[in-house]
């Protein structure tokens, strides 16, 4: 069976191909590995960038050379905080 490594950070995002995190839904859009020193040299970068970070390099085993089913994280990707039909207004100090 094959083998790569995928990342995963604190929030359960994947990092992508398109150089940004994802939520899984589409495995297609998860970046993948084939050798443990890649995976751990981009998460070495990626935290260098954002200290706060906590990713994980994953093993997983390729099915017919595809990723087996994700799981798809709960917590909304970063720049998708808000919904636009929730858009919270900023109070005015002097309403007139």
């Amino acid at each position: 069976m094959e083998r790569n490594y995928i990342l995963r950070n604190q929030d359960g995002h994947y990092w992508g191909r398109g150089k940004e995190w994802v939520d899984g839904s589409d495995r297609a859009r998860v970046a993948q590995y084939k050798h443990h020193d890649e995976a751990s040299n981009t998460v070495f970068e990626l935290s260098s960038k954002d200290f706060g970070l906590r990713a994980e390099t994953l093993e997983v085993q390729l099915k017919n050379g595809k990723l087996p089913k994700l799981e798809v994280s709960q917590i909304p990707l970063p720049g998708f905080d808000t919904p636009d039909d929730e858009v919270v207004e900023p109070e005015l100090e002097n309403p007139v």
